[in-house]
């Protein structure tokens, strides 16, 4: 018994110093956490409905759902809807953010332009989205060139921000040295600002992608005949409340999808960003 006391803790192995740390490190927990609450979540949802008895016309149990996600994506019914949602999603938002790098980058480069311009740019974000849709839908119809409008001026606005606020953040030590090396303008703003900016930009788009989905679900709401908004709004006037929660989802996965796009792009481009490499870590 001596012995053994004096001899200290037995050693652990390495297998389980190796599955320890495995279950430990912040790349699992980050997704093993989700994956855990998401369950959590499947377990008050079917326990909930099934003791107070809710209707299914109000809030279904989770097997009529998972039976119209089998049903759309198995038998390809919903693929038609996800793609044309898909299109203009992506369309809108390649324009809105391109249209916010270039308005938000000569904003922020001139006081001048910026007198001009911002009041307008505020009045139209400070407009409902939803008022102005059936305007977009009378000027640019009722097909994909009207949700892709709705789609670009949806997420204008949080990157076309985003874009001012990086640049005006540039360090006046590097502006100062580019200066003293009498760099021309457009080389300081390529080099510096937006390699500065870089981060609130990345930052600016990832908000714009929920924005994006949102103006896409608003343009399919006011007027369409295809798009997971429309197939809500169907199945909605059918009291079809499964089918609504599949369509919610797939807009759900797409919203992560992207963001998480984003994301790993931002790690790679932005390399040099502290933030991002302890969020990663």
């Amino acid at each position: 018994m001596s012995d053994q006391a004096s001899a200290g803790p037995l050693p652990v192995p390495a297998e389980v110093r190796s599955s320890k740390k495995f279950f430990t490190s912040e790349k699992t927990t980050s997704i093993l956490y989700p994956i855990i609450t998401f369950v959590l979540l499947l377990v008050v949802w079917e326990s909930s409905v099934t003791y107070f008895n809710v209707p299914d016309y109000m809030f279904p149990r989770i097997m009529p759902v998972m039976r119209e996600l089998y049903t759309g994506y198995v038998d390809g019914l919903m693929y038609p809807h996800l793609i044309y949602t898909l299109k203009s999603t992506l369309a809108g938002y390649v324009i809105g953010c391109t249209l916010a790098i270039i308005v938000g980058a000569l904003l922020a480069e001139s006081r001048t332009f910026e007198k001009f311009v911002y009041p307008f740019v505020i009045a139209l974000q400070s407009t409902p989205k939803v008022a102005i849709a059936p305007l977009i839908m009378i000027w640019c119809g009722y097909g994909l060139a009207s949700k892709i409008v709705m789609v670009a001026t949806m997420c204008f606005f949080p990157l076309f921000v985003n874009t001012i606020s990086g640049i005006r953040q540039t360090d006046p030590a590097m502006l100062n040295m580019m200066r003293a090396f009498s760099s021309p303008g457009w080389l300081t703003f390529f080099r510096v600002k937006m390699f500065a900016a870089a981060g609130h930009i990345f930052a600016g788009l990832q908000i714009s992608i929920v924005f994006a989905l949102i103006g896409a679900v608003v343009g399919e709401f006011v007027a369409s005949s295809a798009g997971l908004g429309w197939l809500v709004q169907s199945a909605m006037a059918n009291f079809n409340t499964p089918l609504m929660f599949a369509s919610i989802f797939s807009l759900v996965a797409l919203g992560l999808a992207g963001t998480s796009l984003v994301r790993f792009v931002h790690r790679r481009v932005v390399f040099w960003d502290r933030s991002v490499k302890a969020a990663s870590h």
